[in-house]
């Protein structure tokens, strides 16, 4: 069986607030995703093959995240 951590992993990144300033819009222009912002943070939640493409492009534009 999947393991539901895994998954999650795959479907979605978790950043501080803030950390999209700049791009946000870009990012949900050039990629089928959904931005949430929560308290603190930021969740991206999209397919496995768009989060893997929108982390590439968040590396790409200097946000790092685990």
């Amino acid at each position: 069986m999947v393991n539901a951590d895994r998954f999650r992993d795959s479907t979605q990144i978790l950043l501080p607030a803030g950390a999209l300033n700049g791009i946000r819009d870009e990012l949900e222009t050039r990629f089928t995703v959904t931005v949430r912002t929560e308290e603190e943070q930021v969740r991206i939640i999209g397919s496995p093959v768009e989060i893997k493409d929108a982390g590439d492009f968040l590396a790409m534009n200097g946000v790092t995240f685990a």
